[in-house]
Order: C-alpha cells, then sequence, then structure tokens
C-alpha cells in the first residue's frame, strides 16, 4: 500500500507535526508513505513540494480582494501529473488552507484515488476561519460574519459563496472524513460534510520518546530550578490570541504572592519575551525547540502543564504532557476535555474564566499526591489510546477499507461515526 500525505508543511506547525508522526509510523509497519507539501522543511527523498504556477501570483491579488483566498491556484488542478500522485493508492490530505492547495481541484483529485480528509480544524466547513469560537453561523452557510480577521483572514466578506463553494465541491468529491477529536465529530456531524463517512481517530505519540524523565535531571540540564515548583506552557507561537496567553499571565498573577515566590515558569515557544515581561514571578523561556527528546526533557522537568487556549482540537502538546507523566490545567474548550479529563489527568477550568483557571493552578499545586496519581493516568491513558502503533493501525485498516470499495462501517444513516 502506497500513501501520500498533501499538508502545506511536513514539519512546521501542529498539522504538520501530527502528519509527520503519522507517515513516520506507517514508513515503520512496513507502509510506503510520501509527502506532498506547499513548503518542505526538511530534504527527505520521500517529500517533494507542490511547485506554483506562473499564473498563480497573477491571480493572487484578485482572489485575495475577492476574499476568496486560495481560489488563484492553477497548479492544485495538475497534481494528478506528479509522480508521486501517480504512485499513490491513497491520498491522506491534511491541512488544506493557507495559500497552497486549491480546494475546487478536490472533484477531479478524487474521482481516481481512495481519499482521506483528516481534519486538524473547522476550516474545511466555514467559510473562512479555523476556529468559529462563539459563532454558529457556518452550519446554516456564513455570509456577514462577525470577524474577517480569524486566522486565515481575509479581507472582504465572501464567506456565504466560499461556504457553498465548498458544499458543491463535497458533494462532487469522494472523501473519507477523520476526526481527530469527539468535539470535532459533532461539529462535522452539523456541517456540509455530514453526508460522508466519519471517522475518530485520535493523533498517536511516540511513548518511547516522550516518556518521565528523572525531574532533577531533566531540570539541570534545561537550567530550570531544583528547588521551585515549575509550571510549563508551550505553542510556536505565543502571541497569537488564540493561545491565549493574556488568560495565563492573569490567572498567574492571581496566585497568592508566597505561591508566586516559590514557583517559576517555563514557557517553549517563540514570543516569549514581552509574556515573560509581564509576568509576577520567575520565568526561564526555553524558546523553540524542535528536538522530541528535548521537548519530553521540558516536560518532565515541570510539575504541571498549563494550556489556556480559547479554542483547539486535540492538542499535540497535551498529549506529549500526558506521555511525559506531567499533569494538566486547561479550558474546557475543543477537544481537550478528551485529554485532560477531571480529576484523572489534570484540571478543566470553564472557558476563559481566569478565576477557576488559578484555581485549577493552586489545587494542584499544593495537592502533591493528587498530582503523582495524575501522572500515573496520565501515561497509562496515554499508553492505552494514544500510542502511534494505535493510531497507524486504525489508518491502516481505514485504508485498506477504502481500497477494497466496502464501507468500514453501515448503519443505516446519511453519514457513520467510526472509533477506529
Amino acid at each position: 500500500m502506497k500513501v501520500l500525505h498533501i499538508n502545506r508543511s511536513d514539519a512546521l506547525g501542529g498539522a504538520a507535526i501530527a502528519a509527520n508522526r503519522l507517515h513516520t509510523g506507517l514508513l515503520a509497519s512496513g507502509i510506503e508513505s510520501r509527502f506532498l507539501v506547499g513548503k518542505a522543511e526538511t530534504s527527505q527523498e520521500r517529500v517533494a513540494e507542490i511547485r506554483s504556477h506562473r499564473l498563480d501570483k497573477k491571480l493572487s491579488r484578485f482572489a485575495y480582494r475577492a476574499g476568496l483566498n486560495d481560489l488563484n491556484l492553477v497548479n492544485t488542478f495538475k497534481l494528478g501529473q506528479h509522480p508521486f500522485y501517480q504512485a499513490a493508492d491513497v491520498l491522506n490530505l491534511h491541512n488544506l488552507h493557507t495559500g497552497y492547495f486549491n480546494y475546487l481541484a478536490l472533484p477531479k483529485l478524487t474521482c481516481s484515488k481512495k481519499v482521506v480528509l483528516t481534519l486538524h480544524d473547522m476550516w474545511s466547513f466555514t467559510g473562512h476561519c479555523a476556529y468559529s469560537f462563539e459563532c454558529d453561523r457556518w452550519q446554516r452557510g456564513c455570509g456577514q460574519c462577525p470577524d474577517l480577521s480569524i486566522y486565515p483572514g481575509v479581507v472582504r466578506d465572501s464567506t456565504r459563496l466560499v461556504w457553498m463553494l465548498k458544499k458543491w465541491v463535497y458533494q462532487h468529491s469522494h472523501l473519507q472524513v477523520v476526526t481527530l477529536s469527539r468535539w470535532l465529530t459533532d461539529q462535522v456531524k452539523q456541517s456540509i460534510l455530514s453526508h460522508l463517512p466519519i471517522h475518530h481517530i485520535p493523533n498517536g505519540i511516540d511513548a518511547s520518546v516522550y516518556q518521565p524523565l528523572d525531574a532533577a535531571v531533566s531540570r539541570t540540564e534545561l537550567g530550570i530550578p531544583l528547588h521551585k515548583q515549575i509550571l510549563m506552557c508551550a505553542a510556536i507561537n505565543l502571541a497569537e490570541e488564540r493561545k491565549g496567553s493574556d488568560l495565563l499571565m492573569a490567572a498567574l498573577n492571581k496566585l497568592p504572592a508566597a505561591v508566586r515566590e516559590n514557583t517559576a515558569l517555563v514557557i517553549l515557544g517563540s514570543s516569549s519575551h514581552q509574556m515573560a515581561k509581564l509576568i509576577d514571578m520567575e520565568v526561564v523561556e526555553l524558546g523553540f525547540i524542535g528536538d522530541d527528546r528535548k521537548k519530553a526533557t521540558a516536560y518532565s522537568a515541570a510539575d504541571l502543564f498549563v494550556f489556556p487556549s480559547r479554542a483547539d482540537n486535540l492538542p499535540l502538546v497535551l498529549q506529549e504532557s500526558m506521555a511525559c507523566g506531567t499533569p494538566m490545567v486547561a479550558f474546557s474548550v475543543g477537544g481537550v476535555p478528551d485529554l485532560v479529563r477531571p480529576g484523572v489527568t489534570g484540571y478543566v477550568a470553564q472557558p476563559q474564566n481566569v478565576e477557576d483557571f488559578c484555581y485549577g493552578i493552586l489545587h494542584l499545586l499544593e495537592n502533591e499526591e493528587l498530582r503523582r496519581d495524575m501522572a500515573a493516568n496520565c501515561r497509562n491513558i496515554t499508553l492505552k489510546e494514544y500510542s502511534i502503533e494505535l493510531q497507524v493501525s486504525r489508518y491502516a485498516q481505514l485504508y485498506q477499507s477504502a481500497l477494497s470499495e466496502r464501507p468500514l462501517v453501515t448503519d443505516g444513516h446519511k453519514y457513520s461515526v467510526v472509533t477506529l
């Protein structure tokens, strides 16, 4: 079996990291896997870039001004000529937004290949946004968008037209949909993708790399205080509003002075310097770390992982924290409760409730025995539910089912939701 993954990148961003982990796991299991990307971050022979067409730039200005981002991309219609596409038995599409893929080409690309669409956010069924927050207009057709600036932003409200175009595309495409979280499964069931087969397959993680390490050794290696309680937060871009760094700063500054004095915050990611200046406690900035083993060291150094995101699907950093046995505090948004389970793996605060988030941090910092129990639960749940081997097995089953041209599940409804 030969699988081709299509994504914006092969290494940069959450969707790319998740897709790359699946790609690596498939290869380890004996399944041929390749990447076709908008921009290659690695030089692997199994990775190729989608070349732009000479008309793309000429048309981009018109598409951008019309609020029809990416519809200028002509070369997507020619992907069928790429040797990676021609050799593949199955296409696994990932994030299709952000300037490299024209979704109008999907009917053509899916007519001769078996195709799985893995959803890493909501963009595939909204008029433009990756996360709709409180807005539910995507259920009715978008239009009159309340916030055109939400990533990926547009300059003109053509969201109704984009929604209708996507609906037409899915009606004329042969796809199976994979969701990473139970929350996103519920959203898809209410969307323009609801007529397609829907499979719930969470991301997997290499538990032999992300595993609990000695805390003291980890702290010494990274220059983290040995005799303080350690909180950790991580994001590729902490300045992004959705990531909630403002909420985290407010929550930390509400901690009692004695707790702040005995606590340090470790920040993993870019754009952390301004945040560090506004927090009234010791801050250790590790910057961006791409090496998985070094990231595992950072998670192992922490007593708690704090995740203040306003919206998310199935965050990789929470899976990484779980695998390393580090309990978590997060807001109850999106797919976060799949991972942060109250009293089991961490504390779930009400969305954007700074006082509740602060309480969760304080409650767990003051209860070492509870943290130990949660640490064991984190590791056990990772091994049972989120191993890379389990994810690969589920995808292999789905790919094989698609190739055999028989439905994996037939339940008599217009959609089927399957946990493989």
